[in-house]
């Protein structure tokens, strides 16, 4: 799996010119999914994410996690995390997973994420063509790789 996070002053997902999701500080998190991801990568995945200290404390120090700050967080699938860009200019997304599995795997990323921070994780649609707009807070962007922990 691979995201990226930004911490965001506020993010809002519109399908069709509707808003069908939003958030207020907090993160706004990409992911996507390949074939080589398990349980595993979600549960390490997650607790990373949830343990991020990229949250200003009262000093103006990143020293602060998402729960310790009350935040939103939202969650939208991006298969194009996984481009490839070594020939030519037309990028080749081969390495992300099909619908079949990325789907049910985005869909487990979102429940235990939720578990685990205890709080409704708002979300795009998978599949669908949205718009995202946010306000990056910073500005701070995180990219983790699950293959890459070590």
């Amino acid at each position: 799996m691979r995201v990226v996070i930004q911490r965001c002053k506020y993010a809002k997902v519109s399908i069709d010119n509707t808003v069908v999701s939003s958030v207020n500080n907090g993160m706004m998190i990409l992911l996507a999914v390949e074939d080589a991801d398990t349980q595993a990568d979600i549960d390490w995945l997650v607790k990373k994410i949830l343990g991020l200290r990229i949250f200003d404390d009262e000093n103006g120090v990143m020293n602060l996690d998402i729960k310790q700050t009350g935040g939103d967080i939202m969650v939208v699938s991006q298969f194009t995390l996984f481009a490839s860009t070594k020939k030519g200019n037309r990028p080749s997304y081969l390495r992300s997973s099909k619908p079949e599995f990325s789907l049910p795997m985005y869909e487990k990323f979102i429940l235990s994420l939720q578990a685990a921070f205890g709080k409704q994780i708002a979300a795009g649609k998978f599949g669908a063509d949205m718009q995202i707009e946010l306000c990056n807070d910073g500005p701070v962007t995180i990219i983790i790789d699950t293959k890459l922990k070590e």
